[in-house]
């Protein structure tokens, strides 16, 4: 069934036209009748299946023909990066509409906000961080809104936003529809919308939790201090030319992508503790093509939308598995076919049985390719190399120092006595995963001394790594 035979007005379909598409989805089509006959929705599909378009399309046309200084639709996101997805794809699909949106986050100044505001607005897309900042200081009228949407509603569960979402709720009117977008489904999901939701439709247009078809998923044991060797290899030796990785933690992003430099690979992390500048200008980077890995925690999972992402690797595991699934809906979106690697190491094991839980399916634990194993160089030789390499996005220079003294590091924040939440705001925070991991890893074990090589290679301090069979690494 095509758009045009789901009642949308002639100014939306030449925007939809002008992306290319023609044919609905299935969530679209079940969610865009069910949003113009204004019922409340509690709808789930997996990502990448056009769930966006599913409420922000019949929005706009309900919207369409009145005007009012104060927001009359309120979209609340968990992370700032789809905050700005969100109401970048609202002005698309509403170019040839006269509605203004507009989208709020934290990690930026809120007074050119406060100023934006003033002006006026039709669709509001905010964090809920700093929705309530702005509402704190009567920046924002939210007695107009008519239309609530919770994406990502699973998300903001996670990630402690309730509270918040249960404050601003009472700062809108008490008649008004209210939409739930989720790609995944839990009990207290369904709870959270018994207590927002009137008589809502109920629509689930894939099972619970379930990964995208088109992606082809493959899982490697390795031992974990073998990881960033294999990463490298899989990058160079398939010719990747775009790869998003995913790791548990900030820190553990910013030393891998440290790493993946020292490999020679262009890469640039995006995580909480990044500025919004550098978050921006990262991804910006990176769809561009002008660097090659872009790693990621995952808080920012669900706001990543890369056209054709050709593949996603799981450096780690996720410790709440139904993350798995919006980690790997990164790619094999929009119908096009993608891949997703994840490198198992043995403590692991008990992350992978809980994906396979969820998914309803086995990962096999598939043999690592053959691959070096490089040490790093010696403190001195980095040092001199990364100051003639440019420095990736959000990276601090290490400062210059005679060889033989050590540089100074700045201290760094213990996120565990209070971390920030994903929209700006400080607060303890409520997920495992962007705590700070103080295991001890390889690379922080100094250089390895090897004595020649196992496969003939021609750097004497380059050791060739072949898996053996039945055991990891």
């Amino acid at each position: 069934m095509t758009f045009a035979d789901l009642g949308l007005k002639p100014a939306l379909l030449r925007a939809v036209a002008d992306k290319g598409y023609d044919t609905a989805t299935p969530i679209q089509l079940q969610a865009i009748p069910a949003v113009l006959a204004r019922r409340d929705v509690l709808a789930g599909a997996q990502t990448g299946t056009g769930k966006t378009a599913g409420f922000v399309l019949p929005i706009l046309q309900i919207l369409d023909g009145t005007h009012a200084k104060a927001p009359r639709a309120l979209i609340l996101t968990p992370t700032r990066e789809l905050a700005a997805q969100v109401a970048e794809s609202t002005r698309s699909y509403g170019r040839h509409l006269n509605l203004k949106t507009f989208v709020v986050f934290g990690g930026v100044n809120i007074n050119p906000q406060i100023s934006s505001l003033r002006a006026g607005c039709d669709v509001l897309v905010a964090t809920p961080g700093r929705l309530l900042d702005l509402a704190q200081q009567r920046a924002v009228d939210l007695s107009h809104v008519q239309i609530l949407v919770l994406d990502e509603a699973d998300r903001m569960l996670d990630m402690g936003f309730i509270p918040d979402i249960r404050r601003i709720i009472k700062l809108l009117p008490a008649q008004r529809q209210n939409l739930m977008f989720s790609a995944t489904y839990s009990e207290d999901i369904r709870s959270l919308a018994n207590r927002i939701l009137h008589n809502p439709l109920s629509i689930d247009v894939a099972p619970r939790n379930a990964p995208i078809e088109l992606v082809e998923q493959h899982a490697y044991a390795v031992a974990k201090d073998h990881k960033r060797h294999l990463l490298v290899h899989l990058i160079k030796e398939q010719n990747w030319h775009q790869v998003l990785i995913f790791t548990r933690t900030k820190h553990g992003a910013n030393r891998l992508t440290q790493q993946l430099e020292r490999a020679g690979i262009q890469a640039a992390a995006i995580h909480g503790n990044k500025s919004q500048a550098a978050r921006v200008r990262a991804l910006q980077d990176f769809k561009a093509g002008e660097i090659t890995a872009l790693v990621a925690t995952e808080v920012a999972a669900r706001g990543l939308d890369i056209k054709e992402l050709p593949q996603v690797v799981n450096y780690e595991l996720p410790n709440v598995p139904e993350d798995y699934v919006h980690r790997i809906g990164r790619t094999g979106r929009a119908g096009t076919e993608g891949k997703a690697f994840s490198l198992v190491s043995p403590d692991e094991r008990g992350y992978l049985r809980d994906i396979e839980s969820v998914l309803k399916r086995s990962l096999p634990l598939q043999r690592a390719p053959e691959f070096a194993i490089t040490p790093d160089a010696p403190a001195h030789e980095r040092q001199d190399q990364d100051r003639d390499r440019p420095r990736s996005h959000g990276q601090r220079p290490g400062g210059q120092r005679s060889h033989g003294s050590r540089s100074h590091q700045p201290p760094r924040r213990d996120s565990r006595g209070g971390g920030h939440r994903s929209d700006g705001r400080q607060g303890s925070s409520s997920q495992s995963t962007e705590r700070r991991d103080h295991r001890g890893h390889a690379d922080s074990q100094g250089p390895r001394r090897t004595h020649g090589t196992t496969s003939g290679a021609s750097h004497p301090r380059t050791q060739t790594f072949a898996p053996r069979r039945g055991r990891f690494g």
